[in-house]
């Protein structure tokens, strides 16, 4: 990960057909996020339905059933920062259940998912309390308040 002059180069990939996506607003929000916290490269977001995220899930975290965002860090340089797959079956059902509309619910996916490809976890609660600073630092701009 290159860190400086903050330009982030998003590959968006829509493998689904069924719902109407935010592109535009998901790349920006991977690159506001970028430009405040330094990080130059490229990152891919994919978008696609439960069934290859299962697959994804089942092969690398061994857990065989669909999730909501699955993120891939990359080897880091110049470019090639990470993959972020997102279920947009899992964020359609979610959605509702949050209070939010699909497009929001997305972006939090966006921004999750690029915050684990840059090596933010939640696996214990001091790393739980960083990276949900992060990701409220990169929300608040676009409107969202927790």
């Amino acid at each position: 990960m290159r860190r400086g002059s903050a330009h982030l180069e998003v590959v968006l990939l829509n493998r689904q057909r069924r719902r109407r996506i935010p592109a535009a607003r998901l790349r920006r929000v991977i690159q506001d996020a970028a430009r405040a916290l330094r990080v130059s490269g490229e990152v891919a977001l994919v978008l696609t339905g439960d069934a290859p995220v299962r697959r994804l899930n089942a092969r690398y975290r061994h857990q065989d059933k669909p999730t909501d965002v699955l993120s891939f860090p990359g080897p880091g340089g110049d470019v090639g920062l990470g993959d972020i797959v997102i279920s947009l079956d899992r964020a359609a059902r979610n959605a509702p259940r949050f209070g939010r509309t699909l497009s929001e619910e997305l972006e939090i996916l966006t921004l999750h998912g690029f915050l684990h490809v840059l090596g933010y976890d939640h696996e214990d609660e001091a790393d739980r309390t960083r990276m949900r600073q992060r990701e409220e630092e990169a929300l608040r701009p676009l409107g969202f308040v927790r």
